[in-house]
């Protein structure tokens, strides 16, 4: 007897991805973001200092909660309504950073989710679009294009 099993990978990813704590996946994903502004590959703009933010990367599952604190990105630890969330797949979030594709793209196709205070969205989004990216995430991008 043969059994076959179909197995979703990015369901089960996001079904794991929804078990893990929101303060465990924030801790990474801060870490990560820390790794970038030490290496001056992101450096946050003033007008965030003292704002808190919530990422979702909703194929994943995955949320992550942080605020800036001067200058420095910090998990965010209580469950208090952090003040910007932005929602999106991981590929969308990937071609965002890699300057692929805008935030204004992804929000009016639907494939960016924004909610909460939007003066410090468009903050955010300006950030983000001028942002300069480093010489290997452009490198990465032509490849994965290519």
């Amino acid at each position: 007897m043969s059994v076959s099993l179909n197995l979703n990978p990015p369901a089960l990813l996001a079904k794991l991805g929804r078990r893990l704590p929101t303060p465990f996946v924030s801790l990474h994903f801060v870490a990560g973001l820390e790794v970038a502004r030490r290496l001056k590959w992101l450096s946050p703009p003033p007008e965030l200092d003292g704002r808190s933010f919530a990422i979702t990367i909703e194929d994943l599952g995955l949320r992550s909660s942080f605020a800036v604190r001067d200058g420095a990105f910090r998990p965010a630890w209580n469950s208090a309504p952090s003040e910007l969330e932005l929602g999106a797949k991981l590929s969308d979030f990937l071609a965002l950073m890699r300057a692929e594709t805008d935030a204004d793209t992804l929000f009016f196709q639907r494939r960016l989710r924004i909610s909460g205070d939007t003066e410090l969205g468009l903050i955010v989004k300006n950030w983000l679009d001028a942002a300069p990216r480093p010489a290997w995430l452009q490198r990465m991008s032509g490849q994965v294009q290519g």
